[in-house]
């Protein structure tokens, strides 16, 4: 019994002093080319709103419209984080074309990295993160009307 007690508290101080397990999150910045590329976009994106990163070329704006947040995530399981990546981002700019028709915009301009709240401007990529099993896309960006 003398023995038992010093080995529990060697446990328990071990477990108090013991970090916790990060969950894992993968960040990539990927081309979001690739997304507007995929068939499933040809089928979901009808092409009547356009997707303009910060910092990439876009056509002359003709009026701003409100801002707006997509934070989509996707199951990870059976997928590579890639993938599952194109499927959020998808995902993101599904919702987008939707609020952007019913405001009479015509683009989604200054999109934006937005995870966790934190801006990732990139002519070219978005920034996507995956965990063990939840992948996940956040953009900011503003509805717009822009010359054709």
């Amino acid at each position: 019994m003398k023995l038992a007690l010093p080995l529990v508290a060697l446990a328990c101080a071990g477990t108090l002093l013991s970090t916790p397990a990060a969950a894992r999150d993968t960040k990539y910045m990927l081309p979001l080319q690739e997304v507007l590329d995929m068939s499933e976009a040809r089928d979901k994106l009808d092409g009547s709103v356009k997707f303009y990163l910060a910092g990439a070329r876009t056509p002359k704006v003709l009026e701003k419209k409100e801002s707006d947040v997509s934070n989509k995530k996707t199951n990870g399981v059976g997928k590579s984080d890639e993938e599952a990546c194109r499927w959020a981002a998808l995902s993101a700019l599904i919702a987008f074309q939707d609020k952007a028709k019913s405001l009479g915009a015509n683009a989604v301009v200054n999109m934006v990295s937005y995870y966790k709240k934190d801006e990732n401007a990139n002519p070219t990529d978005y920034e996507c993160h995956a965990g063990a099993v939840v992948v996940g896309v956040a953009l900011k960006g503003t509805y717009a009307r822009v010359a054709n």
